[in-house]
């Protein structure tokens, strides 16, 4: 029997929260949740600092890479012997669900936004060079691991294969909003994910949903829209992501500027100097990062050992609501106030940014591929989603951003009860 082909001689199961059971029967899948890469993604965490806002949000890139494959299996099962469904391409679109984070690295987008990274770079290196991975997948074929980088890039000929899991009804998607809500103890990300895997069809470049279903595809979207703004853009959150990234930015000019480490941090030393290879990368995921932050804590350097302190013991920065189109001449002498008190502005005067797009269609002559969700009507002709619901209409390309100013109050408030300069930065934070 073709390795492609084979099968487990007995079904293997994992426990699984929030599907229950994730079901493993092909040789090939099995194999590759083994692979040193894939094992690696227990020590990356989905959501990045949320753990620190929400102390059950410990989870995994490994938990949500076996949900994702897992939905995808129950999509595939329904679309068995349904038009413009090709079973030829059943392994192709599970390898791919179970791949599709494989190159997220610590802390994910944090970590790529300091060091100018992107994780579907590395994810696609992972695919294609010389790892485990890549020799499992050359065993189906020779040609396999480009078609599963390419599915993952969105570039694969076959836009249904895509659409399984990129685009706006995705089974990434429907396992992040489900799992996230889950470990963070939240009710906003539940929706009625048996109903839209019921109603779901295949069509030629992409997946639709049967008309009946529309309620609960608007269930879906409303809930994706209140955990973007209730859990993935907290504030909390932002600020321990704040205080993370100025923990590397100030590790990195240490370094560039000679400064000699108690422990001299070789784990980073390929990305401060730009030449991270897929070595380096891998070897670097949550644990080692903390264990790191643990022992620049007691660095001579006041400024990394303060921040790494407030990160690993959540002494975090507190924030005011910030509107960069009016408050900019207060920013400015904000930054110049600091810098009179001795806190340096760079590290401890942020202002962070966040924004959300819930839903889109097509736009011709617009920046941004948006593949829309089509209703498919009893006769046969597919329905853009907002032109059906009025729900969704109402927040079609409305996209929504959030500034935030973050500083450490602790600091000010430890200045002189006389000083000028403190009263001064209290009237412009707080009025």
């Amino acid at each position: 029997m073709a390795y492609k082909d084979e099968k487990l001689h007995e079904e293997k199961v994992f426990k699984d929260p929030v599907h229950r059971y994730v079901h493993v029967r092909d040789r090939v899948i099995w194999d590759l949740v083994g692979t040193p890469e894939f094992q690696r993604l227990r020590r990356v965490r989905q959501l990045g600092t949320s753990y620190l806002t929400f102390h059950g949000a410990e989870h995994s890139r490994f938990n949500h890479s076996l949900g994702v494959y897992e939905i995808v299996r129950r999509i595939i099962e329904n679309f068995e012997n349904r038009p413009y469904w090709n079973h030829e391409e059943r392994l192709l679109c599970l390898t791919a669900a179970l791949l599709h984070d494989l190159g997220h690295g610590p802390f994910s987008h944090s970590f790529e936004k300091v060091f100018k990274l992107d994780h579907e770079d590395y994810t696609r290196a992972i695919i294609l060079g010389d790892t485990k991975v890549n020799a499992i997948l050359r065993k189906v074929e020779e040609s396999f691991p480009q078609k599963v980088a390419d599915v993952i890039n969105k570039t694969y000929e076959n836009k249904l294969v895509v659409s399984l899991i990129s685009s706006q009804i995705d089974a990434d998607r429907m396992d992040y909003l489900q799992r996230d809500a889950y470990f963070t103890g939240v009710s906003y990300g539940h929706f009625d994910m048996e109903r839209i895997l019921r109603v779901m069809r295949p069509m030629e470049d992409q997946v639709v949903v049967k008309e009946s279903g529309m309620h609960a595809v608007e269930d879906y979207i409303m809930s994706r829209y209140q955990m973007y703004w209730q859990v993935y853009f907290h504030p909390v959150t932002r600020s321990a992501e704040v205080i993370l990234t100025k923990i590397l930015h100030r590790a990195k000019e240490l370094y560039e500027n000679d400064y000699t480490f108690f422990l001299e941090p070789y784990h980073f030393t390929s990305f401060f100097k730009g030449e991270a290879d897929l070595e380096a990368y891998l070897k670097l995921d949550e644990a080692v990062t903390l264990y790191y932050f643990q022992i620049w804590r007691e660095e001579e350097d006041p400024i990394l050992s303060d921040l790494c302190d407030r990160f690993v013991n959540r002494h975090l920065f507190k924030y005011v609501e910030f509107n960069p189109n009016l408050h900019m001449s207060e920013w400015m002498e904000l930054h110049q106030l600091f810098q009179k008190a001795g806190i340096d502005p760079e590290y401890y005067l942020v202002v962070d940014s966040s924004s959300d797009l819930p839903y889109d269609f097509y736009r011709p002559g617009e920046d941004g591929e948006r593949l829309p969700i089509h209703l498919l009507q009893p006769n046969n002709e597919l329905k853009e989603l907002s032109r059906k619901s009025e729900i969704v209409e109402a927040i079609s390309g409305k996209k929504r951003t959030d500034h935030k100013l973050y500083f450490p109050k602790d600091l000010i408030e430890g200045l002189s009860n006389r000083s000028k300069t403190k009263k001064r930065i209290m009237e412009i934070l707080y009025g």
